[in-house]
């Protein structure tokens, strides 16, 4: 069944508010890493990886997208986004390509390399629009009050 979030209740997703999904989904990222790596241990006869292995850092990148990537496709929010009630749209409120969301992606690793400097942006961007959003064209909603219903 497929759910129907009435959009007339979307309004921009503040700083605050993402930050604290993003540390929700950052433990939960950081157990996804961590059974990707007990997989890789398998293949390198338990032998401890060094963390300046460009591979060991593509390959936990990867996961890392596949986590993001598959949660934004697919309803468009991560466990810490439901917590704190924030959608992922595109700029016409339809959910993210997988194109889209590995754009986003690529450009919110950009925004933390920054010193964090992306996010920031939400604080002077007219419409509360990190880095990554504003160039990838999505949009960060908190669902304020809204009601959904199945269908």
């Amino acid at each position: 069944m497929k759910k129907i979030i009435d959009t007339t209740s979307f309004i921009p997703c503040g700083l605050l508010r993402r930050f604290a999904a993003i540390f929700y989904d950052s433990l939960l990222l950081f157990a996804v890493l961590f059974a990707a790596t007990m997989i890789l241990l398998l293949f390198t006869n338990g032998e401890a990886i060094k963390s300046e292995n460009f591979i060991y850092f593509i390959y936990l990148t990867i996961w890392s997208f596949l986590f993001f990537g598959w949660a934004w496709t697919h309803g468009g929010q991560t466990l810490g986004m439901r917590a704190w009630k924030i959608i992922l749209k595109d700029a016409n409120n339809e959910s993210l390509t997988w194109a889209k969301a590995g754009k986003r992606f690529l450009l919110a690793m950009i925004s933390w390399g920054f010193v964090g400097l992306g996010y920031i942006w939400v604080i002077f961007d007219p419409d509360k629009l990190a880095f990554h959003d504003r160039y990838s064209g999505t949009r960060l909603y908190h669902l304020k009050g809204t009601k959904s219903a199945e269908k």
